[in-house]
């Protein structure tokens, strides 16, 4: 599930153009993700992440960095095993097709936008 394109508002994956937030594992994707609390993650928002057995969780929080990602969720995802990187999405996106060469169990969870 490479990731080839990311422009504010659209992301391809695998040929697939997609205009929603979206969480994308070297397999599958979920798409139109919607989080509980707009642009703050929580725990709820990363039900797939743990359904997929994800050791890595890369967050793109849109293109000028608007969704957070609070402190105490990082650390609670590593205490689960989890490691997290956090970065405007552009940048996410390089980071997530880094770890899907390198064969990681990956989740990358985008925020399109703002």
């Amino acid at each position: 599930m490479k990731i080839t394109q990311y422009s504010f508002g659209k992301i391809v994956v695998d040929g697939i153009e997609y205009s929603a937030d979206l969480i994308v594992f070297p397999d599958t994707i979920y798409p139109n993700w919607w989080r509980k609390q707009g642009h703050s993650l929580c725990m709820e928002d990363l039900v797939e992440v743990f359904k997929n057995n994800a050791s890595i969780l890369v967050v793109g929080t849109g293109a000028y960095g608007r969704m957070v990602v609070p402190e105490d969720l990082i650390k609670e995802l590593k205490s689960r095993g989890i490691d997290v990187y956090v970065d405007l999405t552009d940048k996410a996106v390089r980071i997530f097709n880094d770890f899907l060469k390198e064969g990681k169990r990956v989740a990358g969870a985008f925020h399109l936008t703002c």
